[in-house]
């Protein structure tokens, strides 16, 4: 059975779907894996983004943005916008998309940011727990 692919995009891949990515990698376990991209990929990310990732135990110092390629989406059994208006740059929009509808980072203090991480990883938590009754469904296990 292929694993499944969740995509997190926005705009500049350079916070909130950073943060969506690392924690659905760190808490899906073997479920599901997670990539994120953006339609104008920033060129690094968001210095305090890696500094409230870090506080929670993961490292994103080695991560870069990415754009967003139609591979990725084809290859995506979901895919989740982080709120950023991209609707009118995203060709994720021509497939079915959520959108979570988070406060972009970008120039806020710390606990701002600290606040959008807390958000991330409960809608993180939430998904891992949308998706395991579908694949324990499909093995017919417990």
């Amino acid at each position: 059975m292929k694993e499944k692919t969740v995509l997190f995009v926005c705009t500049h891949n350079s916070g909130r779907s950073q943060m969506a990515e690392a924690f659905f990698n760190k808490l899906a376990g073997s479920i599901a894996r997670a990539v994120s991209a953006g339609t104008m990929p920033a060129t690094r990310i968001n210095p305090i983004v890696v500094q409230v990732m870090k506080e929670v135990g993961l490292d994103l110092t080695q991560r870069k943005p990415k754009l967003l390629t139609i591979d990725m989406i084809n290859q995506a059994d979901r895919v989740i916008t982080m709120g950023c208006g991209i609707e009118k740059v995203c060709p994720a929009t021509f497939i079915t998309t959520e959108d979570w509808q988070l406060e972009d980072p970008e120039g806020k203090p710390i606990e701002k940011i600290r606040e959008i991480r807390d958000e991330i990883k409960s809608k993180i938590v939430k998904l891992i727990n949308e998706i395991k009754p579908a694949d324990k469904a499909e093995g017919g296990k417990e």
